[in-house]
């Protein structure tokens, strides 16, 4: 059998491990206060999983928006206590499936959707009243949160008392995923657009997940992650208040989005850390009086990036050990990743053994018993403090830079990002960290022949079914809502409204993110 190499000493931020810490080193008692209380170290509320667990996510979408909506159910039958909706990248870029950039990819990697008519089959049977749904999509995020408003509206919903979350994070789009269309400028302004138009309408509404989740994915180390977020929450922050927007009104349905990545204790600390970062940032610059305004909630997700495609059962405790983190962190909501999504869309009986690892956490493990139960641990307690200090130390040179728009423009988050990349991959070639199954204990056959597969056939039956919905809408109508929204874009009009009309109207996601690409433009890197 291999012999593992000498122990890592240090995280994969690059702090370095000592080997005990004691009490003497740090005075916790007093700097930490208590859960639920300024600075939120120990967790936003006061009970945190005594009287409330987390919401038990599974992000799913994929092909056509009835064979989503089965799954959806599924899930829900499981014991999913909230739903998170993949949608596929034509969605996410503001393509329609019958279009040229559309072919071979609809449907792949999350659900198809181009106009009202695909979201009501989605959510055909569900009560949207009793449940909450997390929406990840972002420079299309507009169109989709007036969609969901739209069909809760046909349900005869209260759209005042929906709850569930638009990820609308377009700052990580222009640093890690790609996904954007329009330049900066007129992004944040649907940004701050969304966030005026909930807190009239839909005020129980998450209106951003502040995403460090895709930074990590790309590379990013947990303080790079964690440093970045942050520094795009005061971008948007900014924005909000520039565009007259009371930050104690808007700030409390700010939501933030994390990895729960490799390093147990580091991914614990992290998450301490951002907290208390994030309420001194708030009180102490934007001058929020709210409690709310500074408490920093957030969704986890497990680290997609950390799945192996070899010996793919190997990442069935990878996905533990990191959902433990999550809860451990003080997470409100959490996914837990398939053992199979390193190779395909997850399959029933994968998924099904994610919210079950979820499950056994809350009610077999005990760590739900007690609040912050790693409180106080000098160990877990000097971290926090290191990762805090690091990430201020980037949140600083980002400010020197002009702010997180400035910085992406300079191309500083892409460089430090890939630079942080290369060096755990370098690592990793070098057996300096060792991956079971990749770069060590290697035995076997490597993959699982029970993959999900999404046919090309879906593309064909998305066109037909959007060309029929095309066919039977009232075409004029279309045409006059789609005019408002271009006139809306060339003023300083709330856009929401006006895409919310032609979304009723059947209007589709392309048609909507063409009109706006004909004001503003697409971003060119």
């Amino acid at each position: 059998m291999s012999k593992p190499n000498k122990r890592q000493l240090k995280t994969d931020s690059g702090i370095e491990i000592r080997d005990v810490y004691r009490p003497s080193e740090y005075n916790y008692a007093a700097k930490l206060g208590e859960p639920g209380e300024f600075p939120y170290t120990r967790g936003v509320y006061s009970t945190m999983y005594r009287s409330r667990l987390w919401t038990m996510r599974q992000y799913a979408g994929f092909g056509t928006a009835a064979e989503s909506n089965k799954r959806y159910k599924y899930l829900l039958s499981q014991g999913t206590t909230g739903l998170s909706v993949a949608f596929d990248l034509p969605t996410q870029m503001g393509y329609d499936s019958d279009h040229p950039m559309a072919e071979g990819e609809v449907g792949k990697v999350g659900v198809a959707i181009d106009t009202l008519a695909d979201i009501e089959t989605a959510f055909d049977g569900i009560d949207l009243h009793s449940i909450t749904t997390s929406m990840t999509i972002n420079a299309t995020a507009a169109i989709l949160l007036c969609m969901y408003v739209a069909v809760a509206k046909k349900q005869k919903a209260d759209v005042r008392t929906l709850s569930g979350t638009i990820q609308n994070d377009i700052l990580k789009e222009y640093i890690a995923r790609g996904t954007y269309i329009y330049p900066p400028k007129h992004s944040m302004r649907l940004v701050t657009d969304i966030f005026a138009w909930c807190s009239e309408n839909v005020p129980n509404w998450n209106t951003i997940s502040i995403s460090g989740y895709h930074i990590r994915e790309a590379g990013a180390t947990a303080v790079q992650e964690a440093a970045f977020t942050l520094a795009n929450a005061r971008e948007y922050v900014s924005a909000a208040v520039n565009a007259g927007l009371s930050v104690d009104t808007f700030a409390p349905r700010l939501s933030f989005f994390f990895n729960a990545h490799n390093n147990f204790f580091e991914e614990i600390a992290k998450f301490r850390a951002v907290r208390r970062l994030w309420a001194h940032t708030m009180k102490e610059e934007f001058h929020a009086t709210n409690p709310d305004a500074m408490k920093l909630r957030f969704h986890a997700q497990t680290g997609g990036s950390t799945l192996a495609a070899q010996h793919i059962e190997n990442n069935v405790p990878r996905v533990t050990l990191q959902a433990l983190a999550a809860v451990l962190g003080g997470a409100q909501s959490l996914h837990t990743n398939a053992k199979d999504e390193a190779l395909a869309l997850p399959t029933e009986e994968s998924v099904r053994l994610a919210l079950r690892t979820q499950q056994i956490i809350a009610f077999e493990s005990g760590v739900v018993d007690t609040v912050d139960p790693l409180g106080g641990s000098y160990f877990i307690e000097s971290l926090t403090d290191e990762i805090e200090t690091r990430v201020r130390e980037y949140l600083d040179k980002i400010q020197a830079l002009g702010g997180a728009v400035k910085a992406i423009e300079a191309q500083y988050y892409q460089n430090e990002i890939a630079d942080s990349a290369y060096k755990y991959q370098k690592a990793i070639d070098a057996k300096e960290k060792i991956i079971v199954g990749v770069n060590e204990f290697i035995s076997g056959e490597t993959t699982d022949s029970n993959l999900l597969h999404v046919d090309d056939a879906v593309r064909k039956e998305q066109v037909e079914r959007l060309h029929a919905v095309k066919k039977s809408r009232n075409a004029p109508d279309v045409k006059q809502k789609l005019a408002a929204i271009r006139t809306a874009a060339e003023g300083n009009e709330n856009l929401i409204p006006r895409i919310l009309a032609a979304v009723e109207a059947y209007a589709t996601v392309g048609e909507i993110s063409d009109t706006l690409r004909s004001v503003w433009g697409e971003y060119k890197e």
